[in-house]
């Protein structure tokens, strides 16, 4: 299975870049997670954040994997346990050989990708800074593939 993350926003702090990279690296061979970094639109004074977020939305598709499976995170989206999170890793696994991850920028993401996303998750009910999220994100992944592996990482 690959995983694309498709993040709005880059130069994050290098803390941020060093946290996601010590979780993609702890993933097996043959299981792939790529992050693509996509510029934020350009914000100039009185653009509407629909257009902005329009721009983003635009860029985040064009680097979409085809057939893949689109899932957005937005605050309003459903909440997973860690389980739920290796059960639906399981289900990808079967099911969809490719899965993209939707990060918007710091206006979150355009309403059409929330409609076309199969599945819209939430990493929880407070803000975090994206770059935050990214790693939040990339651990859930690891404890999802370790879940569905019977690895010991997760612990109850």
């Amino acid at each position: 299975m690959g995983i694309r993350i498709l993040a709005v926003g880059q130069k994050l702090p290098d803390w941020m870049n060093r946290g996601f990279e010590d979780y993609a690296r702890r993933f097996p061979r043959g299981q792939s997670v790529e992050l693509r970094e996509i510029a934020l639109a350009r914000r100039a004074g009185g653009q509407a954040v629909e257009r902005l977020q329009r721009q983003e939305a635009d860029a985040l598709l064009r680097q979409r994997q085809p057939g893949s499976l689109l899932i957005a995170l937005d605050e309003r989206g459903r909440q997973w346990s860690s389980r739920e999170w290796g059960e639906q890793y399981r289900r990808w696994q079967q099911e969809s050989p490719k899965v993209d991850f939707l990060l918007g920028g710091p206006d979150g993401l355009h309403p059409q990708l929330r409609d076309e996303a199969g599945i819209t998750l939430s990493l929880g009910r407070m803000t975090l800074p994206h770059g935050l999220a990214r790693v939040v994100l990339i651990e859930q992944l690891y404890r999802a593939w370790s879940l569905s592996q019977g690895h010991p990482y997760h612990r109850e």
